[in-house]
């Protein structure tokens, strides 16, 4: 027996990986994050399963329905929305099964900040413009943030920003960042990224709350960076035609001769 912790993409049914659709197939339980995972993925559910919706559920009841599992030896696919890896509350989980000696594994997900770049049609690290994505958040009353994470220890690199859970308190963000970034740089916020709702507001730090008027909620992701101009940067050296590298030798003397590792 083995609880999966699967990794369910930032919305569209169709953004999940084959190993986390695959999993999902294969357990007989099923717990999903009903508030923000799409019920289309539960219909990789094989037929008779038990599917609770972990919604209005306290950890210990979640964790009491994968213990009810393992003790009857069935598998569980544990969904949560985007990737496991941030903001997922998975590390509590994980911690209460270790300390149970119940087997699980992880499969990663699409994370929410990925699915509003594609949205947006942008990457967010362009050379001599951005090459960091800071994944932030401001606090909240269920995580506080630490006294040195603030957002503007962040804003001082100049990188992009990538902040969750933050639009109810937008006025706030753009106060913090302005000083550092300029009134004139590009935010993009996008509301349910990839989901048949989605929204997408492009503007700038001067001028993003009173183009927000009236679309505030807290299933939205803020970015913020002069990255999103998509313009003024230079092409990578990865693909020019005079740079050297190990798949593609150029000159009389390259670096990694062809043939050689």
């Amino acid at each position: 027996m083995t609880v999966y912790f699967i990794g369910a993409g930032p919305g569209a049914a169709d953004l999940i990986t084959l190993r986390g659709r695959d999993l999902i197939a294969a357990c007989p339980v099923c717990l999903y994050a009903g508030s923000l995972v799409p019920e289309a993925l539960l219909a990789h559910c094989p037929s008779g399963a038990r599917i609770i919706n972990t919604a209005p559920l306290s950890l210990d009841e979640i964790i009491a329905e994968l213990r009810k599992a393992h003790q009857a030896g069935q598998d569980v696919a544990r969904l949560h929305s985007g990737d496991l890896s941030i903001w997922s509350a998975m590390g509590e989980q994980l911690r209460r099964l270790r300390a149970e000696a119940i087997p699980y594994e992880i499969c990663p997900g699409v994370p929410s900040f990925a699915a509003a770049a594609a949205a947006l049609e942008t990457e967010l690290t362009l050379p001599g413009v951005a090459q960091s994505l800071v994944l932030t958040r401001t606090s909240g009353r269920a995580s506080p943030m630490p006294e040195n994470e603030t957002l503007e220890t962040f804003a001082r690199s100049g990188a992009t920003l990538a902040i969750h859970l933050s639009v109810h308190v937008l006025d706030e963000v753009v106060a913090r960042l302005t000083p550092f970034y300029g009134a004139d740089c590009p935010v993009a916020v996008v509301w349910r990224a990839s989901w048949p709702d989605q929204q997408i507001l492009r503007s700038h730090l001067g001028e993003v709350i009173a183009a927000s008027d009236g679309l505030r909620g807290r299933t939205a992701l803020i970015l913020v960076g002069r990255s999103l101009a998509q313009e003024g940067f230079a092409e990578s050296c990865l693909y020019a035609g005079d740079y050297d590298r190990r798949y593609r030798p150029v000159g009389t003397a390259p670096r990694f001769p062809e043939g050689q590792e």
